[in-house]
Protein backbone atom coordinates (compact mmCIF):
# COMPACT_ATOMS: atom_id res chain seq x y z
CA UNK A 1 0.00 0.00 0.00
CA UNK A 2 2.90 2.38 0.63
CA UNK A 3 3.90 1.93 -3.05
CA UNK A 4 0.47 3.21 -4.03
CA UNK A 5 0.80 6.18 -1.67
CA UNK A 6 4.18 6.99 -3.18
CA UNK A 7 2.82 6.79 -6.72
CA UNK A 8 -0.19 8.95 -5.85
CA UNK A 9 2.09 11.47 -4.15
CA UNK A 10 4.36 11.58 -7.20
CA UNK A 11 1.33 11.99 -9.41
CA UNK A 12 -0.23 14.77 -7.40
CA UNK A 13 3.01 16.68 -7.02
CA UNK A 14 4.03 16.65 -10.70
CA UNK A 15 2.96 19.86 -12.45
CA UNK A 16 3.18 18.13 -15.85
CA UNK A 17 0.53 15.63 -14.82
CA UNK A 18 -1.84 17.65 -12.65
CA UNK A 19 -4.58 19.84 -14.00
CA UNK A 20 -3.18 23.08 -15.33
CA UNK A 21 -3.96 26.26 -13.42
CA UNK A 22 -6.32 27.18 -16.29
CA UNK A 23 -8.14 23.88 -15.83
CA UNK A 24 -8.44 24.36 -12.08
CA UNK A 25 -9.88 27.85 -12.55
CA UNK A 26 -12.07 26.60 -15.40
CA UNK A 27 -13.61 23.87 -13.30
CA UNK A 28 -14.28 26.31 -10.45
CA UNK A 29 -15.71 28.90 -12.85
CA UNK A 30 -17.97 26.35 -14.50
CA UNK A 31 -19.26 25.11 -11.15
CA UNK A 32 -20.02 28.69 -10.14
CA UNK A 33 -21.76 29.45 -13.45
CA UNK A 34 -23.79 26.23 -13.13
CA UNK A 35 -24.79 27.10 -9.57
CA UNK A 36 -25.98 30.54 -10.67
CA UNK A 37 -27.68 29.12 -13.77
CA UNK A 38 -29.73 26.77 -11.60
CA UNK A 39 -30.95 29.90 -9.82
CA UNK A 40 -31.82 31.49 -13.18
CA UNK A 41 -28.92 33.98 -13.10
CA UNK A 42 -26.30 34.97 -15.65
CA UNK A 43 -22.98 36.02 -14.20
CA UNK A 44 -20.39 38.55 -15.32
CA UNK A 45 -16.71 37.94 -15.87
CA UNK A 46 -15.90 40.17 -12.92
CA UNK A 47 -18.24 38.27 -10.60
CA UNK A 48 -16.85 34.90 -11.69
CA UNK A 49 -13.23 36.02 -11.23
CA UNK A 50 -14.01 37.34 -7.74
CA UNK A 51 -15.91 34.22 -6.70
CA UNK A 52 -13.16 31.82 -7.78
CA UNK A 53 -10.29 34.12 -6.78
CA UNK A 54 -8.80 34.27 -10.29
CA UNK A 55 -7.32 37.15 -12.31
CA UNK A 56 -9.97 38.62 -14.67
CA UNK A 57 -7.88 38.51 -17.86
CA UNK A 58 -6.92 34.88 -17.24
CA UNK A 59 -10.52 34.01 -16.40
CA UNK A 60 -11.70 35.64 -19.64
CA UNK A 61 -9.39 33.40 -21.70
CA UNK A 62 -10.61 30.33 -19.85
CA UNK A 63 -14.26 31.25 -20.31
CA UNK A 64 -13.66 31.85 -24.01
CA UNK A 65 -12.23 28.33 -24.30
CA UNK A 66 -15.19 26.85 -22.42
CA UNK A 67 -17.67 28.73 -24.63
CA UNK A 68 -15.79 27.65 -27.76
CA UNK A 69 -16.20 24.04 -26.58
CA UNK A 70 -19.95 24.54 -25.97
CA UNK A 71 -19.72 23.98 -22.24
CA UNK A 72 -20.92 27.45 -21.24
CA UNK A 73 -22.90 30.10 -23.08
CA UNK A 74 -21.67 33.66 -23.45
CA UNK A 75 -24.44 36.22 -23.88
CA UNK A 76 -23.43 39.68 -25.05
CA UNK A 77 -25.14 42.95 -24.22
CA UNK A 78 -26.37 44.92 -21.25
CA UNK A 79 -28.03 41.89 -19.71
CA UNK A 80 -25.36 39.48 -20.88
CA UNK A 81 -22.98 37.28 -19.00
CA UNK A 82 -22.26 33.60 -18.73
CA UNK A 83 -24.72 30.81 -18.19
CA UNK A 84 -25.35 27.13 -18.77
CA UNK A 85 -28.71 25.79 -19.87
CA UNK A 86 -30.27 24.07 -16.85
CA UNK A 87 -30.88 20.81 -18.71
CA UNK A 88 -27.20 20.68 -19.79
CA UNK A 89 -25.84 20.89 -16.23
CA UNK A 90 -26.80 17.25 -15.67
CA UNK A 91 -25.08 16.15 -18.89
CA UNK A 92 -21.67 17.83 -18.56
CA UNK A 93 -19.00 15.60 -17.06
CA UNK A 94 -15.86 16.69 -15.33
CA UNK A 95 -13.90 14.91 -18.06
CA UNK A 96 -15.46 17.23 -20.66
CA UNK A 97 -14.20 20.25 -18.74
CA UNK A 98 -10.73 18.79 -18.34
CA UNK A 99 -10.54 17.84 -22.02
CA UNK A 100 -11.74 21.29 -23.16
CA UNK A 101 -8.99 23.00 -21.16
CA UNK A 102 -6.12 20.52 -20.89
CA UNK A 103 -6.75 17.97 -23.61
CA UNK A 104 -5.94 14.37 -22.77
CA UNK A 105 -2.49 14.93 -21.25
CA UNK A 106 -3.69 13.89 -17.80
CA UNK A 107 -4.34 10.40 -19.21
CA UNK A 108 -1.16 10.12 -21.24
CA UNK A 109 1.55 11.73 -19.10
CA UNK A 110 4.22 9.77 -17.31
CA UNK A 111 3.86 9.30 -13.55
CA UNK A 112 7.46 10.43 -13.09
CA UNK A 113 7.23 13.26 -15.59
CA UNK A 114 9.38 11.66 -18.28
CA UNK A 115 8.81 13.02 -21.76
CA UNK A 116 8.44 9.50 -23.15
CA UNK A 117 6.97 6.61 -21.27
CA UNK A 118 4.93 3.66 -22.55
CA UNK A 119 4.45 -0.05 -22.06
CA UNK A 120 7.37 -0.83 -24.40
CA UNK A 121 9.81 1.45 -22.55
CA UNK A 122 8.17 2.07 -19.16
CA UNK A 123 9.36 4.23 -16.30
CA UNK A 124 9.70 2.45 -12.92
CA UNK A 125 6.08 3.21 -11.94
CA UNK A 126 4.44 2.93 -15.37
CA UNK A 127 2.53 -0.31 -14.86
CA UNK A 128 1.20 0.69 -11.43
CA UNK A 129 0.41 4.19 -12.62
CA UNK A 130 -1.80 2.91 -15.46
CA UNK A 131 -4.42 1.82 -12.92
CA UNK A 132 -4.35 5.21 -11.20
CA UNK A 133 -4.89 6.96 -14.54
CA UNK A 134 -7.72 4.56 -15.40
CA UNK A 135 -9.38 5.22 -12.03
CA UNK A 136 -8.97 8.97 -12.52
CA UNK A 137 -10.53 8.78 -15.98
CA UNK A 138 -13.47 6.79 -14.63
CA UNK A 139 -14.02 9.33 -11.83
CA UNK A 140 -13.84 12.29 -14.25
CA UNK A 141 -16.20 10.54 -16.71
CA UNK A 142 -18.73 9.68 -14.00
CA UNK A 143 -18.76 12.99 -12.12
CA UNK A 144 -21.28 15.48 -13.47
CA UNK A 145 -21.32 19.23 -13.20
CA UNK A 146 -24.62 18.94 -11.37
CA UNK A 147 -23.04 16.73 -8.69
CA UNK A 148 -20.28 19.26 -8.14
CA UNK A 149 -22.77 22.14 -8.04
CA UNK A 150 -25.12 20.66 -5.45
CA UNK A 151 -22.44 20.69 -2.76
CA UNK A 152 -22.28 24.49 -3.04
CA UNK A 153 -26.00 24.85 -2.49
CA UNK A 154 -25.90 23.14 0.88
CA UNK A 155 -22.53 24.50 2.01
CA UNK A 156 -20.63 21.21 1.78
CA UNK A 157 -18.20 22.41 -0.87
CA UNK A 158 -16.45 25.73 -1.58
CA UNK A 159 -14.82 27.42 -4.57
CA UNK A 160 -12.34 29.55 -2.64
CA UNK A 161 -10.88 29.78 0.83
Amino acid sequence: MSDLKTIVSLYLNRPKIMFSKACEYGIRATIYIAHQSLEGNRVSLKEIAEEIDSPSAFTAKILYQLAKNNIIDSVKGAYGGFQIEKNQIHNISLSQLVFALDGDRIYTGCGLGLSRCNADKPCPVHHKFVQIRNDLKQMLDETTLYEMTTGLEVGLTFLKR
